[in-house]
């Protein structure tokens, strides 16, 4: 939340693509993706494991020695994964702690080292380029209304090519891990695992979105995607037959970071906190809170409630009630701003109404920065009113000592003893929320099945 640029973590590769001073498109999107998601995090060991699996990968594939990869890790809790023609791949930390096994990473790798092979960045671009002159020269020869039902077509036909190139793309993944001697199902492993951190991500936020868009955007996980990439393993070999190192990868990924980097503001329960930035606000009891680079959000359950925090630069001159009353709200009842102190903090509270909804407003100022705080009701009740004061009283900053006292969440390998079971395992995760469907998730399981003494497992710890 709040990124005003996030620092890369560590270096940069040091063979990041340069030109005599001048920089190249590969440089510049490699920049480009390291901003947009949280710059680089810097693990040697899956670094190393990643790589060794990229050697494999290379001389498995339908051009060996077209280009050298080197594997970036993006310093973000979304999962994704690119691959830029210059041998450039990208997985994100969220990734890392999706995927089971060295199969399962080596299949997302192969996948997007398929795209580029394939040329379908290029493909694409052509075929939006001849759409759009399409839909143009339509818009001028006969009518708008018939430009616009050209672009619809377009855009449906559109769809349909990314999809193929998607399917394509899981093909050859399949086909190239086999080669390089993987288990070929890892692929639909990790499609499921994908699908069902989506369905996770559903329930505990509805009909939210995240700001930061992840794999499903671009990848999209569907039963019938998983049977395909089913079918095509069975075509090379029967279940268990390849390699899946779940032990190497399991010993790589361990005290890779997860979830929110403290660095940029976490969430722990109903509780936000922000280090760098020192201070911390509690939402109201069943608020359910989500970060992002653009804001915090949370959602209550039953979806008749929400909330969002944010921060703004100071206007140079004016009030706190000028700027409420400035035009950055709709709906505002300028009857109801009324200044106040938050834990000896100015502040302004205000209220506005939109449609079916009810907003309590809240602006706080520290320093330089504006923090808004927004909480959205469809039934204002005096109870409601209530516990949104309590949640803005919470509104605090925080000492150094206490920013310095910030444990960021990892990823922990532990052995399962005789008595283990999952409910045991999931108390010891340490996650905002839902640690036994979470630990599942990480693990590949299913509620009913029993763990495996002295099987290793991956958990998530302070």
């Amino acid at each position: 939340m709040l990124n005003a640029g996030a620092p890369v973590v560590g270096r940069a590769p040091s063979t990041a693509p340069r030109s005599g001073g001048v920089e190249t498109r590969a440089s510049v999107e490699h920049k480009e993706l390291l901003a947009q998601f949280g710059g680089e995090y810097r693990a040697v060991p899956a670094e190393r494991f990643l790589d060794d699996i990229l050697v494999k990968l290379a001389q498995a594939s339908d051009t060996p020695g077209q280009a050298a990869y080197k594997v970036t890790i993006l310093n973000t809790p979304v999962v994704n994964a690119f691959a830029l023609p210059t041998g450039y791949l990208y997985v994100t930390r969220g990734l890392l702690a999706l995927a089971g096994d060295a199969s399962e990473a080596a299949a997302v790798m192969a996948h997007e080292i398929a795209h580029v092979t394939a040329r379908h960045s290029a493909l694409r671009a052509e075929r939006e380029r001849e759409a759009e002159v399409i839909s143009q020269a339509a818009a001028v020869i006969q009518s708008k209304q018939k430009g616009d039902e050209i672009k619809a077509s377009q855009r449906l036909s559109f769809a349909s090519f990314s999809r193929q190139q998607e399917l394509e793309a899981d093909a050859t993944g399949v086909r190239v891990i086999a080669k390089a001697g993987y288990d070929p199902y890892g692929a639909s492993r990790f499609l499921a695992a994908l699908g069902k951190s989506s369905e996770l991500r559903a329930a505990l936020y509805g009909k939210k979105k995240s700001a930061d868009f992840d794999i499903l955007a671009t990848h999209p996980s569907t039963p019938d995607r998983i049977a395909k990439a089913i079918a095509a393993a069975r075509q090379i070999s029967a279940p268990g037959v390849g390699a899946r190192d779940r032990e190497g990868y399991l010993a790589a990924v361990a005290g890779v970071a997860f979830g929110d980097d403290p660095s940029e503001g976490f969430v722990r329960g109903r509780k936000f906190t922000h280090p760098r930035l020192r201070f911390t606000f509690t939402a109201p009891d069943g608020f359910l809170l989500e970060n992002s680079n653009e804001a915090v959000f949370g959602v209550k359950e039953g979806d008749d409630e929400a909330l969002r925090l944010d921060s703004v630069r100071a206007p140079a001159s004016g009030s706190l009630e000028s700027y409420l009353e400035s035009g950055w709200v709709d709906g505002l009842l300028r009857s109801s701003v009324r200044r106040t102190e938050t834990n000896g903090l100015p502040a302004v509270l205000a209220s506005a109404r939109a449609g079916e909804w009810n907003f309590k407003l809240a602006v706080i100022q520290i320093g330089d920065e504006l923090y808004r705080l927004v909480f959205a009701v469809r039934a204002l009740t005096e109870d409601a009113e209530r516990r949104f004061a309590a949640s803005v009283e919470t509104f605090r900053r925080i000492s150094t000592e206490e920013a310095q006292d910030v444990h960021p969440l990892r990823l922990a390998i532990v052995t399962a003893g005789a008595e283990d079971t999952v409910t045991t395992m999931a108390a010891r995760m340490v996650v905002p929320n839902r640690p036994l469907e979470y630990f599942l998730l990480l693990n590949g399981l299913d509620q009913r099945d029993r763990l495996v003494p002295g099987e290793r497992y991956k958990i998530v710890t302070e």
